[in-house]
């Protein structure tokens, strides 16, 4: 870690090689393409390895790391999104949930339904399921309101159980 953070380029390719994939899986998650998936991890890996020095622990670089790509696809998405309010018909909906039907999917399906979902949902889903983020969390982040948040997030809960379901009608 300290060669990497002096600069050392084989350092830096083998970290590079060591989280790079789990961090592209991330990016092209929140973008949903794969050209800006790929700008956002080097863009995340170039300031990772400006900031290395900071980093007090090495064993906490993946996390570290996984922060940076959050954040840099976050900032993507706010300069890249356009946000549809909340509409106050999903409150009770939403309240009246069935638990997380895809959880019983097999992962491969629902990752590729995320990836084909409108920005807006994508994002907002990714940040509240897969990286913890609360809706107030993701209205900070995001620049929205928190019910915007939640509108975006039943959304894309709605357009995932129908797309996979289809899916599942129609291969099996």
């Amino acid at each position: 870690m300290r060669k990497a953070s002096l600069g050392d380029q084989a350092s830096q390719e083998w970290l590079y090689r060591q989280y790079s994939k789990a961090m592209f899986n991330i990016c092209t998650r929140m973008t949903g393409n794969q050209n800006d998936a790929e700008d956002l991890l080097q863009e995340s890996f170039m300031i990772a390895f400006r900031n290395l020095h900071q980093l007090k622990e090495p064993a906490q670089f993946g996390g570290w790391l996984k922060r940076i790509v959050v954040n840099e696809c976050i900032r993507f998405c706010k300069k890249n999104t356009y946000w549809t309010s909340w509409d106050e018909q999903w409150d009770e909906t939403l309240s009246n949930e069935e638990p997380e039907w895809w959880q019983t999917v097999d992962i491969k399906m629902v990752h590729q339904e995320i990836k084909a979902l409108p920005d807006g949902c994508r994002q907002v889903f990714n940040l509240y399921v897969l990286e913890d983020y609360s809706h107030k969390d993701i209205a900070g982040e995001l620049g929205i309101s928190e019910s915007t948040s939640k509108s975006q997030y039943h959304r894309a809960r709605q357009l995932l159980k129908e797309r996979i379901t289809k899916k599942i009608q129609v291969h099996g």
